[in-house]
C-alpha cells in the first residue's frame, strides 16, 4: 500500500538474489471506498503507479494480486495487512508444492544477496522446523527525533524477548510479517492465517509455536524501514509516531521481576499435574479465564507431558503479554531502571561492550549513539539465545 517511492529498492535487493528460481506474488491493495475518500484517493493513486511500475518490469516470475483498481479494493471488514498477508499466503499455497519455501516481506524492507539461499540452507540444516523467525535490523535514518524512536522500540522489543529467552520461555518470539519463512505444508497444516487488522504476524507466529519448532536464527537478516506510518493499528509505525511524540506507555522494558514471576509458574506446571499449588500468576489466571485451568487441563490432558504442553499453550505468548500489562497497571514502572538491571545482571556480562557506562541513562536525554549501543549489546545476546535454540533444534 502506497510503496511506490520504495519499491524499486526492494526489487534491486530482490533481483540480486544468488537464488533466482523464485517467484514474486505482490498484493497491491487498499479498501475501494477509498476511490471517493478525499484524503485516501492519493493511495489509491500511488497503488496504480505500483502495478504500472511492476508491469512494466516485464518479469514472469511476478504475480500481481490486484486490490486496489476501481471495484477489486477490499469491501465492507475485510481489509488491512492482516487480510493482504491471508490473500497472498493462500494464493501461494494453491499454486505451490508441499516442500516450497514461502519467504512473508513487506515493500519497504531490504535484504542482502544471499537472504533467499540462506533461508534455503536453514531449513536443510534444521527439517524438523515448521518456519523461520529471522532476525532483524533497523537501520538509523540520520535524523535525531527518529532514529531516537526508533531505537528506543528496538530496545523495547529486544529487552521483551531477551528476558523471554532468558526464563526459557517458548514464546520467546518477535513478530515482524517482513520476517518469516515456511514451507508451503507448514502453512496448510495450521490452517492458513487468521485475518486481523493488525498484529496478524504475531498471531501466526504463535499459531506456529503451538504445532512445531519455530527457529529463531537466521545467517542473513531484513532491514525494515524505520519510518512513521498509520497504515496498521499498532506495530512499529504507529509506534514510531506515538514514540516521537513522547507516548511510549504501550512499550515500556518490563520489570524482570515480573518474568522471574513466569518462569516460577512455568517450574509449577509439572506438579499441578497432580495437585493444586499456588503459582504467582493465579490472580491474573482467576481474572482472565473465571477461574483457574488446572482442574479442566487435567480432565483433558491425561499424560504429565501433554499436561505440560497443554499449560504452556493456555498461557500463551499473548497472556504472557496481557499480564505484563496488568503488572504495568498495577505497579510503578521505570523503563530505565528496568533496562540497567537487565543489562546488568550476571549472566549478561560477558557481553557488555567495553565503556558501556549506564549512570543516568535516560531515553529521552542521552545520545543517539549510546542508545545505539545498547540497542547492538541487547542484539548479542538476543542473537545467542537464537543460535543456541538453533542449534538443539538441529539435534532433533
Amino acid at each position: 500500500m502506497d510503496e511506490i517511492e520504495r519499491l524499486p529498492a526492494f526489487m534491486t535487493a530482490l533481483m540480486q538474489q544468488t537464488v533466482t528460481n523464485f517467484r514474486l506474488v505482490v498484493c497491491i491493495n487498499q479498501p475501494d471506498e477509498w476511490w471517493g475518500v478525499d484524503d485516501k484517493i492519493h493511495v489509491c493513486h500511488s497503488n496504480q503507479q505500483t502495478i504500472r511500475y511492476l508491469r512494466d518490469l516485464n518479469d514472469s516470475r511476478i504475480n500481481i494480486i490486484d486490490r486496489s483498481s476501481k471495484g477489486c479494493g477490499w469491501k465492507g471488514k475485510n481489509h488491512g495487512i492482516g487480510w493482504a498477508r491471508k490473500v497472498l499466503m493462500d494464493n501461494i499455497a494453491d499454486i505451490s508444492e508441499p516442500d516450497d519455501l514461502m519467504v512473508s516481506l513487506d515493500a519497504d524492507t531490504l535484504f542482502g544477496p544471499q537472504y533467499l539461499e540462506s533461508l534455503l540452507l536453514n531449513m536443510r540444516e534444521c527439517p524438523s522446523s515448521i518456519a523461520v523467525s529471522v532476525p532483524y535490523y533497523h537501520n538509523l535514518t540520520g535524523g535525531e527525533e527518529l532514529d531516537r524512536a526508533i531505537l528506543r522500540y528496538e530496545i523495547y522489543m529486544r529487552s521483551y524477548a531477551v528476558n523471554l529467552w532468558r526464563i526459557g520461555s517458548p514464546y520467546s518470539l518477535t513478530a515482524l510479517g517482513s520476517a518469516i519463512a515456511l514451507p508451503v505444508k507448514s502453512y496448510r497444516k495450521i490452517g492458513g492465517m487468521t485475518p486481523k487488522l493488525s498484529g496478524e504476524d504475531f498471531y501466526f507466529l504463535q499459531k506456529l509455536t503451538k504445532t512445531g519448532i519455530v527457529v529463531h536464527w537466521n545467517s542473513e537478516k531484513v532491514f525494515p524501514a524505520a519510518r512513521l506510518s498509520n497504515r496498521v493499528y499498532f506495530g512499529t509505525g504507529p509506534a514510531l509516531i506515538r514514540g516521537v511524540k513522547g507516548d511510549w506507555e504501550s512499550y515500556p522494558v518490563y520489570k524482570m521481576n515480573w518474568f522471574n514471576d513466569i518462569a516460577e509458574t512455568y517450574k509449577c506446571f509439572e506438579p499441578l499435574f497432580t495437585e493444586n499449588v499456588a503459582t504467582p500468576l493465579d490472580d491474573f489466571l482467576v481474572e482472565t479465564f473465571g477461574k483457574l485451568p488446572w482442574e479442566a487441563l487435567r480432565v483433558n490432558f491425561r499424560t504429565k507431558k501433554h499436561f505440560v504442553r497443554a499449560c504452556h499453550e493456555k498461557i500463551d505468548g499473548l497472556r504472557l503479554l496481557q499480564y505484563l500489562k496488568a503488572r504495568q497497571l498495577a505497579e510503578k514502572n521505570e523503563s530505565e531502571k528496568n533496562l540497567i538491571e537487565l543489562i546488568q545482571q550476571d549472566d549478561f556480562q560477558q557481553n557488555v561492550s567495553p565503556g558501556l557506562d549506564l549512570s543516568g541513562f535516560s531515553f529521552s536525554n542521552s545520545p543517539i549513539e549510546m542508545l545505539d549501543r545498547i540497542r547492538n549489546y541487547l542484539e548479542v545476546v538476543e542473537m545467542s539465545y537464537r543460535k543456541r535454540h538453533f542449534e538443539n533444534c538441529r539435534l532433533l
